[in-house]
């Protein structure tokens, strides 16, 4: 598959990007069928793609098999209604190994994450997207945050290579981006896609899309994709009245207690999983589960946001 194709259909605003949790069994083993289901209901509940064992996936507890595994489960599931992106990353043999396995299993696309522990140079890093971008077909979105920080003359680079066709944002820096914009459209000028890739991105979206960075992660969709529709059809038809409302009662508080534990961006979205009715496992180390009162917090968040789209009807 070349990369016209995902580009074309990512740029389509019908859902949002859905990155589904891994599930595990009782034994803390893959559980396929559940994970299955999860994927098959998030695609049916209004997914514009699945991006397949990424972060809120926890692409780093994975070993290469899950991994494979994992991505060709969320391939069967989707059944080519939507594309699925699967994570790659660690160092760069590691990352293109995963690539190739991502495209054996059968994923369109790869989200390229930030190579493991070291800081690199400027230099270092395009070499490092680059050679991924080389080793499949498949189009690759780099994602930028922690130790993979680019210039904008380096984005305009990567916008410039073969197969790279995107850059998620997970570092805020709204300036910069600004910047990266800029020079993307100055020196490598075409159909280049941009991502809000905060975490809880809804929280930060109104900025970006002043920036006409309209594609957004939604880890909220993985345990309430209805909450997540209503916020992202409210900013496509300028329903500022809903996009308040929805923030205010209910993204914010969910975002303060997400910010009470390191790892909750996981764990505490793996739990509201649970709490809708799908078992989908622990998180596996060295993550963490959410404290109990954390847990019965989180129930009431997401009651309250429920009812705040009963408000509407």
């Amino acid at each position: 598959m070349t990369s016209a194709p995902l580009a074309a259909r990512l740029t389509v605003p019908t859902g949002p990007l859905f990155f589904p949790v891994t599930a595990y069994g009782p034994g803390g083993a893959l559980d396929l069928d559940v994970y299955r289901t999860h994927v098959r209901r998030g695609v049916e509940a209004g997914a514009a793609a699945v991006f397949a064992c990424c972060g809120t996936g926890e692409f780093h507890a994975l070993a290469p098999e899950e991994f494979e595994a994992c991505v060709r489960a969320a391939v069967e599931a989707a059944q080519g209604r939507v594309p699925v992106v699967a994570g790659a990353g660690y160092g760069t043999a590691l990352a293109v190994r995963y690539a190739r396995l991502a495209e054996s299993a059968g994923a369109d696309g790869l989200l390229a994450m930030p190579p493991y522990l070291v800081a690199a140079g400027q230099e270092g890093l395009l070499r490092h997207y680059r050679e991924v971008a080389a080793a499949t077909p498949l189009p690759v979105i780099v994602y930028q945050r922690d130790n993979a920080v680019f210039t904008p003359r380096t984005v305009a680079a990567l916008a410039g290579t073969d197969g790279i066709i995107g850059l998620k944002d997970g570092v805020g820096d709204l300036g910069l981006m600004q910047r990266i914009v800029s020079a993307v459209r100055s020196e490598a000028p075409g159909d280049f896609l941009y991502f809000n890739g905060l975490p809880t991105a809804e929280q930060t979206q109104l900025a970006y899309r002043s920036l006409g960075v309209t594609l957004y992660s939604s880890a909220v969709f993985c345990f309430a994709p209805e909450i997540a529709l209503a916020f992202h059809r409210a900013l496509d038809t300028g329903d500022d009245a809903t996009v308040r409302r929805l923030l205010d009662g209910f993204y914010g508080p969910f975002c303060d207690l997400r910010a009470k534990g390191p790892g909750y961006a996981v764990s505490l979205v793996k739990a509201g999983v649970r709490l809708r009715g799908l078992d989908v496992g622990e998180v596996r180390p060295p993550l963490h589960e959410p404290a109990e009162d954390h847990v019965a917090q989180l129930a009431q968040v997401i009651e309250h946001g429920y009812a705040l789209l009963e408000e509407d009807r």
